[in-house]
Order: C-alpha cells, then structure tokens, then sequence
C-alpha cells in the first residue's frame, strides 16, 4: 500500500493564534510544519522557528514548500496574507481539530479553522480564511462569508447568514434566520435578533447598532496574531 508524503506548510503568522493553529496541525499526518513566518527571526512558536519576513516566501515555494496557512487574527490583515501567498503559488490548507464536530454535508473553504469544541452541522458553507474559534457553534444551514472571525463560545442558530470579513465576538449569540452584513463587529455576549447590514458595529442584548464603520484597510506588514 502507497503512503503519500506529508504536505510541507509554513505557518503565516507567529503569535497567539498560530500556537492553536499549530497544535491542529501537528495532530494532522498529513501535514509537515517546517516553521513560522513573522516578524522575530530566530524565535519559536511552540518550538516551530520563525524563520523570517514574507521576503521568505517565494523563496520557500522555490524549495518545494507548496502549502501554506494563515494564523493571523484580523480579518483584513489575513485574508490579504492568503492572497500574497496564493499569488505565489501556495496552496491553502484547512486546520480542524480532531476534537471539532464538522457535518459530512458542511462544505468548508480554502484556509479555515475549526477550533477544538467547535460544531458546524449540517448543510453549512464556511468561507475561505474564516475562523470557527473554540466552542463556537454554527448550526444548519449556516453561511458564514469569507475571512470572517467567530469567537469562541458564539451560538449561530439554523440559517445564519455572516457576510465576508465580520466578526462576532465571544459568547456572541444570534437567532435562527438572521443575516448579519459583511464587515460587522458584533460585541461580546451580545444578542442579536434583528438583521444587521454591512458595516455596523452592533453590542448588547439585544444587540443595538451603534454606528455604521468604514471599511477597514489590510495591513499585511503585521501578522504576529
């Protein structure tokens, strides 16, 4: 029987988020960490090496290093990094913990995180780059956009809609049926029973809009977290 080698991935980004990141990983056969790009040569991530700046990068896939994940926090920030190193030539990986619950009709895109506790049941579509964080739930049904953060502890109800690049913050919970607009921030704990559109900054139970933001500009030259 024919075993294929373990796909050789850099880890894009060195700090909080890529230590959760790496510890998916490392539960992967599939997958070979060859080491962190960030901003502290010479430092570890969990004893995986920084080994450099995106100066790196064309450099690594010249050296066979074909796959790649985006361990950054901010939404903007990692999906323009996905984009850097897929103009390079890398391939997206996924990162789903073994102790995450991922429907076998749920269809995740390129570049996502299911963290350990997490739930994505049935007839769910979860975006490129997007971030299911620990013990977050998204139930039937759900849509959640690319790059989109879900902070652990959210409850997403049956037929949630979350536009590309908002982010629900932790204990976040909203209600079967609701859209939520692309770029929101939904606060912490918060309730949301009442459609949100783009841009708006919606806290408290039930969640209120407090103002509706401008569109956030990706800062690639920060990727610590």
């Amino acid at each position: 029987m024919l075993h294929s080698l373990p796909n050789k991935t850099v880890i894009i980004g060195a700090g909080g988020h890529a230590k959760v990141i790496i510890d998916i990983l490392r539960a992967d056969p599939h997958v070979e960490l060859i080491g962190c790009i960030g901003q502290s040569d010479g430092s570890d991530v969990l004893g995986l090496q920084v080994i450099g700046g995106d100066e790196q990068l064309p450099l690594l896939r010249e050296q066979g290093v074909n796959h790649a994940f985006i361990a950054v926090g901010n939404n903007a920030r990692r999906l323009a990094l996905a984009e850097l190193a897929e103009s390079i030539g890398f391939e997206l990986i996924n990162a789903v913990s073994p102790h995450a619950y991922v429907a076998s009709s749920a269809l995740l895109g390129r570049g996502v995180a299911v963290m350990p506790g997490a739930i994505i049941q049935p007839d769910t579509v979860i975006g490129s780059c997007s971030i299911i964080n620990t013990g977050a739930t998204v139930d039937h049904d759900g849509v959640i956009g690319e790059s989109c953060h879900i902070a652990p502890g959210c409850t997403l109800s049956g037929c949630v809609t979350v536009g590309d690049l908002s982010f629900l913050g932790t204990g976040a919970k909203v209600i079967d049926g609701m859209n939520i607009g692309k770029s929101c921030m939904v606060g912490a704990g918060s309730v949301v029973i009442r459609n949100i559109p783009d841009y708006a900054l919606a806290v408290g139970v039930p969640a209120i809009i407090k103002r509706i933001q401008a569109p956030a500009e990706p800062n690639v030259s920060r990727r610590e977290n």
